[in-house]
C-alpha cells in the first residue's frame, strides 16, 4: 500500500504519515514546502518503521501543482493507494487588509489542489475499484468567524465537496472521509498550559495524534464525515444560529490578533 500525504514534514501531516508507516506498514510518498525538513522525516519514517519513503518537494499552492505531481507519480509508476490532502494555511486577518496574495494562497491550496488532487487519484482508484482518501476540513466551517473569513470559507468547500463525493465514489469501492476538527492541541493559539489541558479534558481540543488515530480508523471503515469530541459534535448545530452579537463581540477579541 502506498499513502500520499501533503504536509508531510511537521504538524498533522507528520503524524498521518507516523501513524500509516508504524500502525499500517503503508509505504509513503511525502509531499510539502519544507525541503529539508521533508527529507529528514522520510529517512526517520523508513529506518523506524521499515516501510519505503519518498520525499517529493512541491509547493501545492502553485495552480498546476496537483497536475504536476499527479504527473510525476505516473513517471516513477506510484500507484497510490491512499490520498491525504492535508496540506494547509492558516492566519487571522481582516479581509480588507489581507494581501491579495494571501487570499490567493489559501484558497489554491484548500479549495483548487485539493479539487485537483482528488479529481486526478480518485479517477485511477476508481478504475481500479479500490482507494482511500481523506480530506481536512474543520469546525470552522459552520462559523460566520470575523478573522478567519477565507479559512472558514475554504472549510466548507472541503466539507461539502468530499460529502457529496462519498455518494458518487462509495459505488468504485472508492473510500473518501471528511474530519472536521475543533481546536487542535498546538501552540498555534497561544494558550497556556492549563487551558489547553482543560480543552482537551472538555473534549473541545484534540491533540494532533488523537486526531489522526481516530481519522484513520474512520477513513478505512468508510466513514463519510467525522467531528471529534462529543461537545463539538453536539455544539455544530448552533454554530449555525450564533448570535450577531457574540460575532461582534469575537471580532473586539480577536482584532489584537489580527495583522
Amino acid at each position: 500500500m502506498l499513502s500520499l500525504v501533503t504536509g508531510a514534514s511537521s504538524g498533522i501531516g507528520l503524524q498521518y504519515a507516523t501513524q500509516l508507516a508504524r500502525d499500517y506498514q503503508s509505504d509513503l510518498l511525502l509531499v510539502s514546502n519544507q525541503e529539508q525538513e521533508l527529507q529528514q522525516v522520510a529517512k526517520d519514517l523508513a529506518e523506524q518503521y521499515g516501510v519505503k519513503t519518498i520525499a517529493h518537494y512541491a509547493d501545492l499552492s502553485l495552480t498546476d501543482a496537483a497536475e504536476n505531481l499527479y504527473e510525476w507519480c505516473h513517471e516513477q509508476h506510484l500507484e497510490v493507494d491512499v490520498l491525504i490532502n492535508n496540506a494547509g494555511v492558516f492566519f487571522f486577518n481582516e479581509y480588507c487588509k489581507t494581501d491579495i496574495k494571501r487570499i490567493e494562497l489559501m484558497l489554491q491550496l484548500h479549495v483548487m489542489t485539493v479539487a485537483k488532487m482528488t479529481r486526478l487519484f480518485a479517477a485511477d482508484m476508481c478504475a481500479r475499484r479500490n482507494g482511500y482518501i481523506l480530506n481536512m476540513s474543520s469546525m470552522s466551517a459552520w462559523m460566520a468567524m470575523p478573522g478567519i473569513q477565507t479559512y472558514n470559507a475554504s472549510k466548507a468547500f472541503i466539507y461539502n465537496f468530499s460529502k457529496s463525493l462519498w455518494y458518487e465514489l462509495k459505488p468504485y469501492n472508492v473510500h473518501i472521509t471528511v474530519m472536521a476538527p475543533g481546536a487542535v492541541d498546538t501552540g498555534l493559539f497561544g494558550l497556556a498550559p492549563k487551558l489547553r489541558k482543560l480543552a482537551v479534558n472538555l473534549t473541545v481540543s484534540i491533540p494532533p495524534e488523537k486526531l489522526v488515530k481516530r481519522a484513520l480508523k474512520k477513513l478505512f471503515k468508510g466513514k463519510q464525515a467525522d467531528t471529534p469530541g462529543f461537545i463539538n459534535w453536539l455544539s455544530t448545530p448552533l454554530l449555525k444560529h450564533t448570535p450577531d452579537w457574540v460575532l461582534m463581540l469575537a471580532q473586539k477579541k480577536l482584532a489584537k490578533y489580527m495583522h
